[in-house]
Protein backbone atom coordinates (compact mmCIF):
# COMPACT_ATOMS: atom_id res chain seq x y z
CA UNK A 1 0.00 0.00 0.00
CA UNK A 2 2.53 2.57 0.70
CA UNK A 3 4.29 1.62 -2.50
CA UNK A 4 1.50 2.40 -4.22
CA UNK A 5 0.58 5.42 -2.42
CA UNK A 6 4.44 6.67 -3.06
CA UNK A 7 3.90 5.80 -6.88
CA UNK A 8 0.88 8.09 -7.50
CA UNK A 9 2.49 11.00 -5.55
CA UNK A 10 4.68 10.94 -8.26
CA UNK A 11 1.91 11.42 -11.24
CA UNK A 12 0.58 14.77 -12.33
CA UNK A 13 -2.70 15.54 -10.26
CA UNK A 14 -6.04 15.83 -11.79
CA UNK A 15 -6.31 19.35 -10.02
CA UNK A 16 -2.85 20.00 -12.29
CA UNK A 17 -4.40 18.65 -15.24
CA UNK A 18 -7.80 20.58 -15.52
CA UNK A 19 -6.19 23.78 -14.08
CA UNK A 20 -3.89 23.37 -17.43
CA UNK A 21 -6.84 22.07 -19.39
CA UNK A 22 -8.45 25.37 -18.15
CA UNK A 23 -5.33 27.44 -19.14
CA UNK A 24 -4.70 26.29 -22.48
CA UNK A 25 -8.31 26.68 -23.43
CA UNK A 26 -8.43 30.27 -21.86
CA UNK A 27 -5.10 30.68 -23.74
CA UNK A 28 -6.23 29.97 -27.18
CA UNK A 29 -9.46 32.20 -26.52
CA UNK A 30 -7.34 35.13 -24.96
CA UNK A 31 -4.59 34.64 -28.24
CA UNK A 32 -7.67 34.92 -30.08
CA UNK A 33 -9.29 37.77 -28.56
CA UNK A 34 -5.79 39.64 -28.75
CA UNK A 35 -5.24 38.94 -32.45
CA UNK A 36 -8.35 39.85 -33.70
CA UNK A 37 -8.82 43.05 -30.76
CA UNK A 38 -5.25 44.44 -32.74
CA UNK A 39 -6.37 43.81 -36.35
CA UNK A 40 -9.60 45.45 -35.77
CA UNK A 41 -7.22 48.36 -34.37
CA UNK A 42 -4.53 48.53 -36.92
CA UNK A 43 -7.86 48.54 -39.18
CA UNK A 44 -8.88 51.47 -37.57
CA UNK A 45 -6.05 53.21 -37.08
CA UNK A 46 -5.75 52.74 -41.29
CA UNK A 47 -8.85 54.10 -41.57
CA UNK A 48 -8.31 57.43 -39.21
CA UNK A 49 -5.34 57.96 -41.70
CA UNK A 50 -7.18 57.63 -44.38
CA UNK A 51 -9.74 59.81 -43.28
CA UNK A 52 -7.66 62.41 -42.40
CA UNK A 53 -6.03 62.25 -46.01
CA UNK A 54 -9.36 62.60 -47.63
CA UNK A 55 -10.08 65.71 -45.41
CA UNK A 56 -6.55 67.65 -46.18
CA UNK A 57 -7.20 66.58 -49.93
CA UNK A 58 -10.36 67.88 -49.90
CA UNK A 59 -9.72 71.07 -48.00
CA UNK A 60 -6.64 71.54 -50.66
CA UNK A 61 -8.93 70.79 -53.62
CA UNK A 62 -11.38 73.65 -52.53
CA UNK A 63 -8.77 76.38 -52.85
CA UNK A 64 -7.96 75.09 -56.41
CA UNK A 65 -9.65 76.80 -59.10
CA UNK A 66 -9.80 74.54 -62.78
CA UNK A 67 -10.01 77.41 -65.66
CA UNK A 68 -12.07 75.47 -69.14
CA UNK A 69 -8.86 75.44 -70.22
CA UNK A 70 -7.11 73.03 -68.10
CA UNK A 71 -5.28 75.96 -66.03
CA UNK A 72 -4.50 75.23 -62.82
CA UNK A 73 -5.06 78.50 -59.93
CA UNK A 74 -4.37 77.95 -56.28
CA UNK A 75 -5.40 80.38 -53.88
CA UNK A 76 -3.66 80.91 -51.32
CA UNK A 77 -5.76 79.15 -48.13
CA UNK A 78 -6.46 80.85 -44.79
CA UNK A 79 -3.72 78.43 -43.04
CA UNK A 80 -1.21 77.77 -45.34
CA UNK A 81 0.43 75.24 -43.40
CA UNK A 82 -1.95 72.89 -45.35
CA UNK A 83 1.00 73.23 -47.98
CA UNK A 84 3.52 72.55 -46.11
CA UNK A 85 2.75 69.06 -44.38
CA UNK A 86 2.74 66.86 -47.11
CA UNK A 87 0.08 68.01 -49.85
CA UNK A 88 1.46 68.32 -54.01
CA UNK A 89 -0.60 69.81 -56.21
CA UNK A 90 -0.12 69.03 -60.32
CA UNK A 91 -1.21 70.28 -63.31
CA UNK A 92 -0.87 67.37 -65.65
CA UNK A 93 2.26 65.86 -64.68
CA UNK A 94 3.74 69.10 -64.04
CA UNK A 95 4.35 70.13 -60.21
CA UNK A 96 2.26 73.57 -59.27
CA UNK A 97 2.98 73.46 -55.29
CA UNK A 98 5.42 70.76 -53.86
CA UNK A 99 6.25 70.72 -50.21
CA UNK A 100 9.54 69.64 -48.44
CA UNK A 101 9.95 65.76 -48.43
CA UNK A 102 12.49 63.01 -49.03
CA UNK A 103 12.89 61.55 -52.67
CA UNK A 104 11.19 58.73 -52.09
CA UNK A 105 8.48 59.87 -50.59
CA UNK A 106 8.70 62.73 -53.55
CA UNK A 107 8.94 59.90 -56.11
CA UNK A 108 5.86 57.81 -54.49
CA UNK A 109 3.56 61.18 -55.00
CA UNK A 110 4.81 61.57 -58.83
CA UNK A 111 3.77 58.15 -59.39
CA UNK A 112 0.09 59.26 -58.50
CA UNK A 113 -0.06 61.76 -60.87
CA UNK A 114 -2.93 61.66 -63.19
CA UNK A 115 -4.62 58.36 -61.62
CA UNK A 116 -7.89 58.19 -60.49
CA UNK A 117 -8.77 58.42 -57.17
CA UNK A 118 -6.40 56.13 -54.89
CA UNK A 119 -4.24 55.23 -51.88
CA UNK A 120 -0.33 54.14 -51.51
CA UNK A 121 1.52 53.25 -48.89
CA UNK A 122 5.20 53.52 -48.67
CA UNK A 123 8.09 51.00 -46.81
CA UNK A 124 10.39 51.87 -44.24
CA UNK A 125 12.72 53.73 -42.89
CA UNK A 126 9.84 56.55 -43.83
CA UNK A 127 6.76 54.94 -43.96
CA UNK A 128 3.78 56.52 -44.97
CA UNK A 129 0.40 56.53 -47.10
CA UNK A 130 -0.46 58.99 -49.70
CA UNK A 131 -3.84 59.75 -51.35
CA UNK A 132 -4.69 60.85 -54.69
CA UNK A 133 -7.64 63.02 -55.47
CA UNK A 134 -8.39 64.06 -59.06
CA UNK A 135 -9.23 67.65 -60.18
CA UNK A 136 -11.28 67.68 -62.98
CA UNK A 137 -12.46 70.68 -65.40
CA UNK A 138 -15.99 69.32 -66.62
CA UNK A 139 -15.65 65.22 -66.99
CA UNK A 140 -12.03 65.89 -67.95
CA UNK A 141 -9.25 65.57 -65.24
CA UNK A 142 -6.96 68.56 -65.50
CA UNK A 143 -4.59 68.29 -62.40
CA UNK A 144 -4.23 65.80 -58.88
CA UNK A 145 -4.02 66.71 -55.26
CA UNK A 146 -1.87 64.07 -53.57
CA UNK A 147 -1.55 63.68 -49.67
CA UNK A 148 0.54 62.63 -47.65
CA UNK A 149 0.67 61.36 -44.05
CA UNK A 150 3.49 59.60 -41.98
CA UNK A 151 2.63 56.16 -40.37
CA UNK A 152 4.94 56.00 -37.51
CA UNK A 153 2.31 57.81 -34.92
CA UNK A 154 -0.16 54.95 -36.32
CA UNK A 155 2.41 52.51 -35.93
CA UNK A 156 3.71 53.46 -32.25
CA UNK A 157 -0.09 53.07 -31.04
CA UNK A 158 -0.41 49.84 -32.81
CA UNK A 159 3.09 48.57 -31.20
CA UNK A 160 1.60 49.95 -27.55
CA UNK A 161 -1.66 48.40 -28.32
CA UNK A 162 -0.13 44.74 -28.59
CA UNK A 163 1.99 45.12 -25.84
CA UNK A 164 -0.30 46.19 -23.53
CA UNK A 165 -2.89 43.54 -24.30
CA UNK A 166 -0.21 40.83 -24.40
CA UNK A 167 0.55 41.93 -21.09
CA UNK A 168 -2.87 41.87 -19.55
CA UNK A 169 -3.29 38.58 -21.88
CA UNK A 170 -0.60 36.97 -19.39
CA UNK A 171 -1.45 38.12 -16.16
CA UNK A 172 -5.15 36.90 -17.22
CA UNK A 173 -3.62 33.35 -17.67
CA UNK A 174 -1.81 33.45 -14.82
CA UNK A 175 -4.88 34.93 -12.73
CA UNK A 176 -7.06 32.08 -14.42
CA UNK A 177 -4.33 29.44 -13.66
CA UNK A 178 -3.98 29.83 -9.94
CA UNK A 179 -8.17 30.41 -9.50
CA UNK A 180 -8.36 27.44 -11.45
CA UNK A 181 -6.59 25.24 -9.57
CA UNK A 182 -7.69 26.40 -5.95
CA UNK A 183 -11.41 25.88 -7.45
CA UNK A 184 -10.74 22.61 -8.76
CA UNK A 185 -9.42 21.39 -5.25
CA UNK A 186 -11.95 22.30 -3.77
CA UNK A 187 -14.33 20.56 -6.16
CA UNK A 188 -12.42 17.64 -5.96
CA UNK A 189 -12.44 17.87 -2.68
CA UNK A 190 -15.16 15.60 -1.68
CA UNK A 191 -13.37 12.78 -4.35
CA UNK A 192 -10.44 13.02 -2.14
CA UNK A 193 -12.68 12.22 0.98
CA UNK A 194 -14.32 9.17 -0.91
CA UNK A 195 -10.39 8.05 -1.52
CA UNK A 196 -9.59 8.23 2.23
CA UNK A 197 -12.53 6.41 3.28
CA UNK A 198 -12.03 3.54 0.55
CA UNK A 199 -8.43 3.27 1.63
CA UNK A 200 -9.50 3.16 5.35
CA UNK A 201 -12.11 0.66 4.50
CA UNK A 202 -9.66 -1.92 2.63
CA UNK A 203 -7.29 -1.84 5.41
CA UNK A 204 -9.57 -2.70 8.30
CA UNK A 205 -11.97 -4.46 5.85
CA UNK A 206 -15.34 -2.82 7.29
CA UNK A 207 -18.69 -3.49 5.80
CA UNK A 208 -19.36 0.15 5.13
CA UNK A 209 -20.45 2.22 2.07
CA UNK A 210 -20.44 5.76 0.65
CA UNK A 211 -24.08 6.26 0.12
CA UNK A 212 -25.57 9.22 -1.75
CA UNK A 213 -27.06 11.79 1.09
CA UNK A 214 -25.28 15.14 1.32
CA UNK A 215 -23.04 15.09 -2.06
CA UNK A 216 -23.49 16.65 -5.73
CA UNK A 217 -25.47 14.89 -8.24
CA UNK A 218 -21.98 12.94 -10.06
CA UNK A 219 -20.46 12.30 -7.09
CA UNK A 220 -23.75 11.20 -5.34
CA UNK A 221 -24.03 8.79 -8.64
CA UNK A 222 -20.66 7.66 -8.24
CA UNK A 223 -21.03 6.77 -4.83
CA UNK A 224 -24.14 4.81 -5.79
CA UNK A 225 -22.79 2.93 -8.57
CA UNK A 226 -19.62 2.18 -6.39
CA UNK A 227 -21.95 0.83 -3.60
CA UNK A 228 -23.33 -1.67 -6.16
CA UNK A 229 -20.33 -2.54 -7.29
CA UNK A 230 -18.98 -3.28 -3.47
CA UNK A 231 -22.56 -4.94 -2.65
CA UNK A 232 -21.54 -7.13 -5.82
CA UNK A 233 -18.20 -7.99 -4.92
CA UNK A 234 -19.88 -8.74 -1.43
CA UNK A 235 -22.30 -11.29 -2.66
CA UNK A 236 -19.47 -12.89 -5.07
CA UNK A 237 -17.30 -13.07 -1.71
CA UNK A 238 -20.11 -14.37 0.63
CA UNK A 239 -20.69 -17.08 -2.76
CA UNK A 240 -17.36 -18.39 -2.68
CA UNK A 241 -17.46 -19.00 1.52
CA UNK A 242 -20.65 -20.45 0.99
CA UNK A 243 -18.76 -22.25 -2.18
CA UNK A 244 -15.91 -24.05 0.11
CA UNK A 245 -18.33 -24.68 3.23
CA UNK A 246 -20.91 -26.44 0.68
CA UNK A 247 -17.61 -28.41 -0.62
CA UNK A 248 -16.41 -29.61 2.48
CA UNK A 249 -19.81 -30.42 3.62
CA UNK A 250 -20.94 -32.64 0.65
CA UNK A 251 -17.49 -34.43 0.99
CA UNK A 252 -17.41 -35.10 4.66
CA UNK A 253 -19.56 -38.21 4.03
CA UNK A 254 -17.35 -39.78 1.39
CA UNK A 255 -14.28 -38.59 2.57
CA UNK A 256 -15.26 -40.24 6.39
CA UNK A 257 -16.08 -43.47 4.72
CA UNK A 258 -12.99 -43.40 2.56
CA UNK A 259 -10.85 -43.42 5.60
CA UNK A 260 -12.50 -45.88 7.57
CA UNK A 261 -12.46 -48.32 4.76
CA UNK A 262 -8.84 -47.31 4.76
CA UNK A 263 -8.56 -47.78 8.70
CA UNK A 264 -10.46 -51.17 7.96
CA UNK A 265 -8.03 -52.23 5.60
CA UNK A 266 -5.17 -51.70 7.18
CA UNK A 267 -5.83 -52.42 11.02
CA UNK A 268 -5.29 -56.53 10.41
CA UNK A 269 -4.31 -58.66 7.17
CA UNK A 270 -7.54 -59.25 4.84
CA UNK A 271 -8.36 -62.12 2.57
CA UNK A 272 -8.74 -61.22 -1.15
CA UNK A 273 -12.38 -60.85 -1.36
CA UNK A 274 -12.43 -58.47 1.65
CA UNK A 275 -9.61 -56.70 0.11
CA UNK A 276 -11.64 -56.75 -3.43
CA UNK A 277 -14.61 -55.27 -1.60
CA UNK A 278 -12.74 -52.45 0.35
CA UNK A 279 -10.97 -51.23 -2.85
CA UNK A 280 -14.56 -51.43 -4.47
CA UNK A 281 -15.69 -49.12 -1.29
CA UNK A 282 -12.47 -46.74 -1.65
CA UNK A 283 -13.48 -46.23 -5.32
CA UNK A 284 -16.66 -45.67 -5.55
CA UNK A 285 -16.65 -42.90 -2.74
CA UNK A 286 -13.58 -41.66 -4.74
CA UNK A 287 -15.43 -41.28 -7.59
CA UNK A 288 -18.25 -39.71 -5.72
CA UNK A 289 -16.08 -37.11 -4.34
CA UNK A 290 -15.48 -36.48 -8.15
CA UNK A 291 -18.80 -36.15 -8.76
CA UNK A 292 -19.61 -33.49 -5.82
CA UNK A 293 -16.60 -31.54 -6.92
CA UNK A 294 -17.85 -31.47 -10.65
CA UNK A 295 -21.54 -30.50 -9.64
CA UNK A 296 -20.31 -27.93 -7.10
CA UNK A 297 -17.76 -26.44 -9.60
CA UNK A 298 -19.94 -26.35 -12.55
CA UNK A 299 -22.30 -24.43 -10.36
CA UNK A 300 -19.48 -22.25 -9.46
CA UNK A 301 -18.59 -21.42 -13.29
CA UNK A 302 -22.23 -21.01 -14.58
CA UNK A 303 -23.40 -18.94 -11.63
CA UNK A 304 -26.55 -18.44 -13.10
CA UNK A 305 -28.88 -20.21 -16.28
CA UNK A 306 -29.74 -22.63 -17.53
CA UNK A 307 -27.07 -25.87 -16.85
CA UNK A 308 -26.21 -28.18 -19.71
CA UNK A 309 -27.79 -32.14 -20.11
CA UNK A 310 -30.70 -33.69 -19.80
CA UNK A 311 -31.88 -36.89 -17.20
CA UNK A 312 -34.87 -39.00 -15.99
CA UNK A 313 -35.47 -38.12 -12.25
CA UNK A 314 -36.95 -41.54 -12.10
CA UNK A 315 -33.80 -42.80 -12.81
CA UNK A 316 -31.58 -40.89 -10.48
CA UNK A 317 -33.86 -41.53 -7.52
CA UNK A 318 -33.76 -44.73 -8.41
CA UNK A 319 -30.08 -44.76 -8.27
CA UNK A 320 -30.12 -42.53 -5.36
CA UNK A 321 -32.63 -44.94 -3.26
CA UNK A 322 -30.66 -48.04 -4.35
CA UNK A 323 -26.77 -46.68 -3.09
CA UNK A 324 -28.58 -45.42 0.14
CA UNK A 325 -30.11 -49.01 0.67
CA UNK A 326 -26.71 -49.87 0.49
CA UNK A 327 -24.32 -47.86 2.59
CA UNK A 328 -27.26 -46.88 5.27
CA UNK A 329 -29.44 -50.12 5.52
CA UNK A 330 -30.29 -49.05 9.15
CA UNK A 331 -31.91 -45.79 7.10
CA UNK A 332 -36.14 -45.98 6.55
CA UNK A 333 -36.02 -47.19 2.57
CA UNK A 334 -36.58 -45.06 0.09
CA UNK A 335 -39.56 -45.80 -2.43
CA UNK A 336 -38.96 -44.14 -5.94
CA UNK A 337 -42.68 -43.43 -8.04
CA UNK A 338 -43.58 -41.42 -10.91
CA UNK A 339 -43.39 -41.09 -14.53
CA UNK A 340 -40.56 -41.57 -16.23
CA UNK A 341 -40.13 -37.70 -17.70
CA UNK A 342 -37.33 -35.77 -18.71
CA UNK A 343 -35.53 -32.80 -17.12
CA UNK A 344 -33.32 -30.66 -18.58
CA UNK A 345 -30.60 -31.07 -16.24
CA UNK A 346 -27.56 -33.14 -15.62
CA UNK A 347 -27.95 -36.08 -13.53
CA UNK A 348 -24.99 -35.67 -11.65
CA UNK A 349 -26.62 -31.74 -10.81
CA UNK A 350 -29.88 -33.33 -10.21
CA UNK A 351 -28.17 -36.11 -7.83
CA UNK A 352 -26.84 -33.00 -5.83
CA UNK A 353 -29.77 -31.64 -5.64
CA UNK A 354 -31.72 -34.76 -4.54
CA UNK A 355 -28.85 -36.10 -2.14
CA UNK A 356 -29.34 -33.44 0.49
CA UNK A 357 -33.25 -33.81 0.40
CA UNK A 358 -33.04 -37.51 0.70
CA UNK A 359 -30.16 -36.82 3.88
CA UNK A 360 -32.54 -34.68 5.33
CA UNK A 361 -35.36 -36.81 5.01
CA UNK A 362 -33.52 -40.20 6.20
CA UNK A 363 -32.63 -37.83 9.68
CA UNK A 364 -36.35 -37.44 10.26
CA UNK A 365 -38.17 -40.54 8.42
CA UNK A 366 -39.88 -43.07 10.83
CA UNK A 367 -40.70 -45.61 8.60
CA UNK A 368 -40.38 -44.70 4.78
CA UNK A 369 -39.20 -41.73 2.45
CA UNK A 370 -41.23 -41.43 -0.67
CA UNK A 371 -39.96 -39.39 -3.89
CA UNK A 372 -42.27 -39.18 -7.00
CA UNK A 373 -41.98 -37.75 -10.28
CA UNK A 374 -44.14 -36.25 -12.38
CA UNK A 375 -44.76 -34.40 -15.84
CA UNK A 376 -46.04 -30.91 -15.45
CA UNK A 377 -46.63 -28.61 -18.10
CA UNK A 378 -43.67 -26.96 -19.33
CA UNK A 379 -41.38 -29.06 -17.10
CA UNK A 380 -40.51 -32.21 -14.26
CA UNK A 381 -41.88 -32.56 -10.38
CA UNK A 382 -39.85 -34.14 -8.18
CA UNK A 383 -41.96 -34.13 -4.59
CA UNK A 384 -39.44 -35.83 -1.49
CA UNK A 385 -41.56 -36.97 1.73
CA UNK A 386 -40.99 -38.41 4.66
CA UNK A 387 -43.26 -39.44 7.59
CA UNK A 388 -41.10 -37.43 10.43
CA UNK A 389 -42.59 -34.59 12.84
CA UNK A 390 -41.37 -32.17 9.48
CA UNK A 391 -40.40 -28.50 9.55
CA UNK A 392 -41.88 -26.04 12.31
CA UNK A 393 -44.16 -23.44 11.31
CA UNK A 394 -41.75 -21.19 12.59
CA UNK A 395 -39.38 -22.19 10.77
CA UNK A 396 -40.98 -22.65 7.56
CA UNK A 397 -38.88 -21.43 4.12
CA UNK A 398 -36.24 -20.46 6.15
CA UNK A 399 -34.96 -23.87 6.52
CA UNK A 400 -33.45 -23.40 3.24
CA UNK A 401 -30.81 -20.42 4.78
CA UNK A 402 -27.25 -21.47 4.78
CA UNK A 403 -26.04 -22.65 8.56
CA UNK A 404 -30.13 -22.25 9.24
CA UNK A 405 -31.28 -26.00 11.20
CA UNK A 406 -34.67 -26.69 12.47
CA UNK A 407 -33.66 -28.26 15.29
CA UNK A 408 -30.00 -27.40 16.42
CA UNK A 409 -29.72 -30.05 19.12
CA UNK A 410 -30.82 -32.95 17.74
CA UNK A 411 -27.96 -34.54 17.97
CA UNK A 412 -26.92 -34.90 14.12
CA UNK A 413 -23.48 -33.77 12.59
CA UNK A 414 -25.02 -31.43 9.50
CA UNK A 415 -23.72 -27.71 9.21
CA UNK A 416 -26.89 -26.77 7.58
CA UNK A 417 -25.68 -26.08 4.37
CA UNK A 418 -27.35 -29.60 2.25
CA UNK A 419 -31.00 -27.71 1.29
CA UNK A 420 -29.38 -24.15 0.80
CA UNK A 421 -27.28 -26.14 -1.81
CA UNK A 422 -30.10 -27.99 -3.31
CA UNK A 423 -31.86 -24.70 -3.67
CA UNK A 424 -28.83 -22.95 -5.12
CA UNK A 425 -28.47 -26.00 -7.54
CA UNK A 426 -31.93 -25.77 -8.23
CA UNK A 427 -32.61 -22.17 -9.34
CA UNK A 428 -29.03 -21.89 -11.20
CA UNK A 429 -30.73 -25.05 -13.89
CA UNK A 430 -33.63 -22.74 -14.14
CA UNK A 431 -35.87 -23.94 -11.76
CA UNK A 432 -37.51 -23.70 -8.01
CA UNK A 433 -37.16 -25.74 -4.86
CA UNK A 434 -40.23 -25.50 -2.53
CA UNK A 435 -40.91 -26.07 0.96
CA UNK A 436 -44.98 -27.63 0.57
CA UNK A 437 -47.76 -28.02 2.87
CA UNK A 438 -48.05 -32.02 4.03
CA UNK A 439 -50.53 -33.81 6.66
CA UNK A 440 -47.41 -35.46 8.12
CA UNK A 441 -43.76 -34.69 7.99
CA UNK A 442 -41.95 -32.92 5.32
CA UNK A 443 -42.52 -32.51 1.88
CA UNK A 444 -39.80 -30.75 -0.79
CA UNK A 445 -41.02 -30.31 -3.93
CA UNK A 446 -38.36 -29.55 -6.49
CA UNK A 447 -39.51 -28.07 -9.97
CA UNK A 448 -37.18 -28.12 -12.93
CA UNK A 449 -37.30 -27.41 -16.24
CA UNK A 450 -38.36 -30.15 -19.13
CA UNK A 451 -35.47 -31.58 -21.12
Amino acid sequence: MRRVRGRLRGRATLRGRLALVALATTAVWVTLLTAAFNLALTARLREQADDLLRTRAEAVAATVETRPDGEIVVHEPSDDQALDTGIWVYQGRRTVERPSAPAALQASADRLVARRETFLETADPSASRLYALPLKAGHRQVGTVVAAVGLDPYRSTARSALAGSAVLALLLLAGIYLVSRVVVGRALRPVGAMSAQAAQWSEYGTARRFGADDRPAELAGLAVNLDELLDRLAAVLRHEQQLTAELSHELRTPLARLTAETDWLTARPRDTAEQHASHQAIAASAARMQQICEALLTDARTGSGQLPGRCSPLEVAGELARRRAEEHPQDPPVIVVGDAARAGVSAAVLERILTPLLDNAGRYAERRITVKCAQRPGGVEVAVSDDGPGVPEDVGAAVFEAGRRADPGDGHRGAGLGLALSRRLTRAAGGEITLADSPSGARFVVSLPAG
